[in-house]
């Protein structure tokens, strides 16, 4: 047996501070096998309904509860309709400017990028907040599922047009700030 573990096992049991909130449970040297620690931890913060101070030393505010609450705005069609002409002219203008990259197929490219981000900001887009990434991966994976050049430019392109202009047009648009 190691040095360590023989200290450990020798060793006193050791308290922590109790709070108003929570009393801290005493601590004992570890069990001999870790994954019994771990198993014991997680089983502990799981099903005990005190949080232990050496995990969380104060009480939480509900804000917990406060997000899980909030209710985003559905998608508004005339946004996404006015957005999307945004995004095309400007992706447009964007891609043709690398015809090394994407040669004759720009058009087709585009079309692809305007079908997918359309569908998101008619069903999934409901204000700040709410613009993921995952359409622009489509955008790169069905331009390179479809052997069209330069899939992963023109998400980026797409994705970097739509982090400066979606969130803010949709302030605008609402007249929220």
């Amino acid at each position: 047996m190691g040095s360590l573990s023989k200290a450990l096992q020798s060793s006193t049991v050791l308290s922590l501070p109790s709070f108003p909130s929570c009393p801290a449970p005493p601590i004992s040297p570890p069990p001999s096998s870790l994954s019994f620690a771990f198993k014991n931890s997680f089983a502990y913060t799981l099903t005990s309904k005190k949080t232990p101070p050496f995990l969380l030393p104060f009480p939480l505010p509900n804000f917990i509860c406060k997000a899980a609450d909030y209710k985003f705005p559905d998608p508004i069609l005339e946004f996404a309709d006015a957005e999307t002409d945004k995004f095309r002219s400007h992706l447009l203008k964007k891609l043709s400017k690398k015809e090394d990259i994407y040669g004759d197929s720009v058009e087709e490219i585009v079309g692809i990028c305007v079908e997918i981000f359309i569908t998101f900001l008619h069903t999934e887009y409901g204000g700040p907040g709410t613009l993921l990434v995952i359409p622009f991966i489509d955008i790169a994976d069905t331009i390179d599922e479809r052997g069209l050049p330069g899939g992963p430019e023109a998400a980026r392109a797409a994705v970097k047009w739509a982090t400066d202009h979606v969130d803010k047009d949709w302030k605008e648009w609402t007249g929220t700030n």
